[in-house]
């Protein structure tokens, strides 16, 4: 099995131990997700550390990519973080309450940073691009 497949499948398998596998929150969300890391503006998975860190949150995104327990995030904090904005424009997307989305992304996000980096690192350049966007279309492509 690929490290693509491993990752997919963890992720998916944390999804339908919580009876939420093929929901179409967590498909679309998980676009979203990739969306938030690929933007150039964000600055990938490395860039989005640095946001939480400047948000105050650095302990909670070190544990998410830590090969320990991940730390939980609500969907205020993570509002907080990513801004109002940008939470609105992807509720508006897949038709969610801002509320939702956060909720949903706040559950999501943690987990797909930790298995973005099973080794406690940050891939850095095309190597995380490359396996974030295989992963999320895998997730995408399983999910339906």
């Amino acid at each position: 099995m690929g490290l693509f497949d491993s990752i997919a499948g963890q992720v998916l398998g944390s999804l339908t131990q919580s009876g939420q596998a093929g929901a179409t929150p967590h498909a679309g969300l998980l676009e979203a997700i990739g969306g938030l890391m690929n933007n150039p503006q964000i600055g990938g998975l490395s860039g989005l550390i640095t946001i939480f860190q400047e948000k105050g949150l650095g302990g909670v995104v070190s544990s998410w990519v830590a090969t320990g327990e991940n730390l939980p995030i609500s969907a205020e904090q993570l509002q907080s973080v990513l801004g109002s904005e940008q939470v609105q424009a992807i509720a508006e997307k897949f038709g969610f309450s801002t509320e939702e989305v956060s909720g949903h992304l706040a559950e999501l996000l943690p987990q797909v940073v930790d298995k973005l980096t099973p080794d406690g690192t940050v891939p850095e350049g095309n190597a995380m691009g490359d396996t974030l966007g295989s992963v999320l279309g895998m997730l995408k492509g399983m999910s339906r």
